[in-house]
């Protein structure tokens, strides 16, 4: 059977009066479309389920005439505390503003995120969805990301955006107090770091990165499998 892969995107539309966001669709849908073209199953929740907002500046009319099945998806999200995650191969967090408001604080998804993570299970996050991560502890009382290589959206690129005083938090200081390992590389560089079944990219430009480095451990992981069942 095809991996099961999870995708959840922020529900939160506004950073501020008049201040539009929600999640990046490119982060989104360039994953979404990649796990696609390998079959993956794939869910796509969200803390609110339905419909969820889209970032105005990520959307454009060529955006929405590249991505429509992305696009589609994003209208019918499944509510995160729905979500049997006993099936899920995956867990990916793509971006945007809105997940700093909406992901570190939800419960559903830090019992799936700190469940996935003790099974070995692969999870992906880039840009702002290292967010979710902030909020998860393991069953010994550890922070997820304690001693991990990690990246995300880093306070350089953050305050680039002119956003950065919107923010309840900036995500690389808050993760480098959890105790992660922060890795930057320079600003809007496709970076991606790896640290055994945890996957980060840097900003919007290392999506497609991160999606294919999540693929490989899920095609590492099946082969493994494999190999164990034929030895057994």
């Amino acid at each position: 059977m095809k991996p099961h892969v999870l995708m959840v995107v922020t529900s939160h539309g506004e950073m501020g009066p008049g201040k539009q966001t929600g999640v990046w669709l490119s982060e989104f849908a360039e994953a979404y479309e990649l796990f696609r073209e390998e079959g993956f199953r794939i869910t796509v929740a969200s803390p609110r389920g339905g419909s969820v907002p889209i970032d105005p500046r990520s959307l454009t009319g060529e955006t929405r005439d590249k991505w429509p099945a992305a696009l589609e998806a994003l209208r019918q999200t499944v509510p995160i505390d729905e979500v049997d995650g006993s099936d899920v191969d995956a867990l990916f967090l793509p971006g945007g503003h809105g997940t700093m408001f909406d992901f570190p604080e939800n419960a559903a998804l830090q019992a799936l995120l700190r469940s996935l993570a003790e099974r070995g299970q692969v999870i992906g996050a880039v840009c702002h969805g290292p967010a979710g991560l902030a909020g998860v502890t393991l069953s010994d009382g550890r922070p997820l990301v304690a001693g991990r290589k990690v990246t995300g959206f880093t306070n350089e690129e953050e305050r680039s955006t002119g956003l950065d005083s919107l923010m309840p938090f900036l995500l690389e200081s808050r993760l480098r107090e959890l105790g992660a390992e922060f890795v930057v590389a320079p600003k809007w560089a496709d970076h991606v770091e790896v640290d055994g079944n945890l996957i980060t990219g840097q900003n919007p430009q290392s999506t497609v990165s991160a999606a294919r480095a999540v693929i490989s451990a899920l095609k590492g992981a099946a082969r493994a499998q494999e190999s164990s069942g034929q030895t057994a």
